[in-house]
């Protein structure tokens, strides 16, 4: 349910939240795509990474509980190091190329996950509970990274993308774990 009316706290959350959200939407949308799924993946996946990282330094202004803060500072740390693992392999990546209707396969794969994800965290509920709106909204974005990473290994890819793709589905799965079990200890 959504309320008409917000604390101050609470609204300057949601406005820089509704900002970084649209970052994500317009990195991971108008990313140059090419005939590598490889490199299609990671130039979809760093402002997917990008927004997480955003999203919890956002929280982490607001929120006084423990466990949230460890959650999104780990957050923070680990698609901080993501990200750069990507940078670093997006070169060697890019070169491993796909046949078109692969390539056309995932890609329209990725659409639906990503218009799924955008379409839930534009969805996600919002109160004057920050801390609940932070895991309803950061949710969908992991289960979208996990769906995400699960389509790329279907396919012929670069072997330095492969660690890094199971250590997104790890620590992603191992995220929505923590913040549902954290959701019911707070009763969201």
């Amino acid at each position: 349910m959504q309320n008409s009316k917000f604390g101050q706290e609470t609204e300057e959350y949601l406005c820089a939240y509704k900002k970084i959200l649209e970052e994500m939407i317009k990195g991971m949308t108008e990313a140059k795509l090419t005939d590598s799924i490889s490199h299609n993946f990671i130039v979809q996946m760093i402002p997917h990474h990008r927004a997480a990282i955003e999203m919890s330094k956002n929280v982490l202004k607001y929120t006084q509980n423990s466990r949230l803060q460890q959650i999104a500072s780990g957050i923070v740390k680990e698609q901080t190091k993501s990200i750069e693992n990507m940078q670093q392999i997006l070169k060697r990546c890019e070169i491993q190329a796909n046949t078109s209707r692969d390539v056309m396969l995932y890609q329209q794969k990725e659409r639906q996950i990503m218009q799924m994800m955008f379409y839930q965290m534009q969805n996600a509920r919002e109160t004057n509970r920050i801390n609940c709106d932070f895991m309803w909204e950061m949710l969908p974005h992991h289960e979208g990274a996990v769906r995400m990473s699960h389509n790329t290994l279907q396919y012929c890819i670069c072997s330095d993308l492969k660690p890094i793709l199971d250590a997104i589905i790890t620590s992603q799965e191992r995220g929505i774990r923590e913040m549902k079990n954290l959701q019911q200890q707070i009763s969201c």
